[in-house]
């Protein structure tokens, strides 16, 4: 099982979560490209330490939209977001091959993420920047979206993702965070929901219903209260259970 987290979120003097204490924990890490978050000094870092302590780097993608943080919908042209998708994956590569790897793979943000679960032309375009720039990079994504539909029929390398700390809909969709109890706080909660999804077992939907999860790659936010211990008490909990953690994108 691989353990991905987002990093690299902080803006110049502005910091967002802890990166050196993920990356002693995640196997691979998600950085902002500059876009939604990040700066060209937060890349250079994150990067550099993901490749000191051997962390896969994936280029974190997302709208140009710093304000909103990346979280809200923006109506662009398939053509200028294909575009700025290869823009972005091409600045995190520069700096993960400035500190001795390369991007591995890649995974949009937020509303990104959202949105290409089932805008087709906006699914087209982030398929088609990544078949623009290596078509050997796998994308992650979440079950059923329109995003790795077009991306597996593009010949491209698709890795189911769950999430730690985010509440599932009964047909498997994130409930969305305008709602009350879509993201979990309970450490213990989501370390047993973790350890239940890894070893091919059902979790509770949003409904009280048993929903089975079969990632190949589980996220824990870094933006969450109390990130770092939650994404240590998963690493030790699927550890505990014999579940064996490395990056899917080695």
């Amino acid at each position: 099982m691989d353990l991905n987290a987002d990093l690299g979120e902080g803006y110049g003097s502005w910091p967002m979560g802890d990166d050196s204490a993920l990356l002693s924990v995640v196997t691979s890490a998600n950085v902002a490209c500059g876009f939604h978050a990040g700066d060209p000094s937060i890349m250079r870092r994150v990067t550099g330490e993901a490749v000191e302590r051997g962390v896969a780097i994936g280029a974190h993608v997302g709208y140009a939209d710093k304000a909103g943080f990346g979280r809200r919908f923006v109506d662009i042209e398939p053509a200028a977001l294909r575009d700025e998708v290869v823009y972005q994956i091409g600045a995190l590569d520069a700096f993960a091959r400035v500190a001795g790897d390369r991007v591995r793979y890649v995974k949009p943000h937020g509303a990104l993420y959202n949105t290409i679960g089932h805008h087709e032309e906006q699914a087209a375009a982030v398929v088609g920047a990544v078949v623009d720039y290596d078509r050997t990079l796998p994308v992650l994504g979440l079950p059923g979206s329109a995003w790795l539909r077009l991306a597996a029929d593009a010949g491209l390398t698709v890795v189911h993702e769950a999430f730690a700390d985010r509440a599932y809909t009964p047909s498997g969709t994130l409930v969305s965070r305008r709602e009350a109890g879509s993201v979990l706080h309970d450490a213990d909660e989501i370390a047993g929901r973790c350890t239940a999804m890894a070893t091919g077992q059902p979790i509770q939907d949003s409904a009280g219903g048993a929903l089975k999860v079969e990632p190949a790659s589980i996220c824990v936010h870094g933006d969450t209260p109390g990130a770092v211990d939650i994404a240590r008490r998963v690493r030790s909990a699927l550890e505990g259970a014999g579940v064996t953690l490395s990056p899917f994108s080695r």
